[in-house]
């Protein structure tokens, strides 16, 4: 469903319930940043303008997500702050091709690859965590997460025709492969299982 290369092996769940307030800290960091993600496209790209509308909504929904995570911290007691992110964001932008439309393709498609990753990463959550809250919350958040991956993939079409973007996606699918399984740094919601879980 997804188009993921590769599966989130058991011990990165392991490693999340060690790890558990930092990686709550690190979802709000990445909602914020997949609002502030769809705000940029939808800056950047007026035309066509049958991808404002879905943009649009696309920011305001992980707006609401941002704000639901930051009450679950406020109801756990636990400060939202700064924290050292996963090298898995950066390195995935650094593969955005330059000049249009290829560019816009592109971002969209790097946007999908975290959209359907966080969403495969919920799913794991709201399966093995020992905690009920937060099994009903990624159980509420999976569905949205996979719809913005199917939203963007589905914008990359109105760029360039779709067996470019189908060839693209798979390229890129197999690229992310590679950076989840090799990053580093401490566990985050996009870490790979050989993160040290440690922050810093």
């Amino acid at each position: 469903m997804l188009g993921l290369q590769s599966v989130t092996p058991p011990e990165w769940v392991d490693q999340v319930q060690q790890n558990l307030e930092e990686v709550l800290i690190d979802h709000a960091h990445c909602e914020k940043k997949a609002a502030g993600t769809a705000m940029n496209l939808l800056f950047a790209y007026v035309r066509p303008a049958e991808i404002c509308q879905p943009l649009s909504e696309i920011v305001v929904e992980e707006l609401e997500h941002f704000n639901q995570v930051l009450e679950l911290l406020q109801r756990r007691g636990i400060r939202y702050r700064k924290l050292k992110p996963s090298t898995y964001g950066r390195d995935l932008h650094e593969l955005i091709r330059h000049g249009e439309p290829q560019r816009a393709v592109d971002r969209l498609l790097v946007a999908g690859l975290i959209e359907a990753r966080s969403c495969e990463r919920f799913g794991l959550l709201r399966q093995h965590l020992a905690d009920e809250e937060l099994v009903r919350f990624y159980d509420d958040l999976f569905e949205s997460e996979a719809r913005h991956h199917s939203t963007y993939l589905r914008l990359a079409s109105a760029f360039m025709d779709q067996d470019h973007v189908k060839q693209r996606w798979r390229e890129l699918a197999g690229r992310e492969a590679e950076i989840i399984a090799t990053g580093s740094g401490p566990v985050r919601m996009h870490s790979p299982a050989t993160a040290t879980g440690m922050d810093a």
